[in-house]
């Protein structure tokens, strides 16, 4: 059952974006890039490592390198300690 984007990010998915570099079949010396995006769990990335495996087995291109980063989007929020205030005028 799919859950909203909401759902997953309360339940520690973040946004996990992957850039590809590979090869065209025709043309060895020519990289094209392609752009992944999706919500996956750090740090074993299964969706991504998922989406590579299908890659290799069903696209022609092969991959010359993958680079990704990942990021929560939900998180606890930033706290200050205030020790004095100053009120001008």
């Amino acid at each position: 059952m799919p859950q909203s984007e909401t759902e997953l990010m309360l339940s520690g998915y973040g946004l996990t974006t992957a850039e590809m570099f590979y090869r065209m079949p025709d043309y060895q010396s020519v990289l094209n890039s392609y752009v992944w995006q999706d919500y996956d769990l750090a740090p074993d990335y299964p969706k991504l490592f998922g989406f590579i495996e299908f890659w290799q087995d069903k696209i022609e291109g092969p991959l010359h390198s993958v680079r990704f980063c990942h990021r929560k989007l939900i998180s606890p929020g930033e706290w200050r300690n205030v020790v004095q205030e100053i009120t001008l005028h």
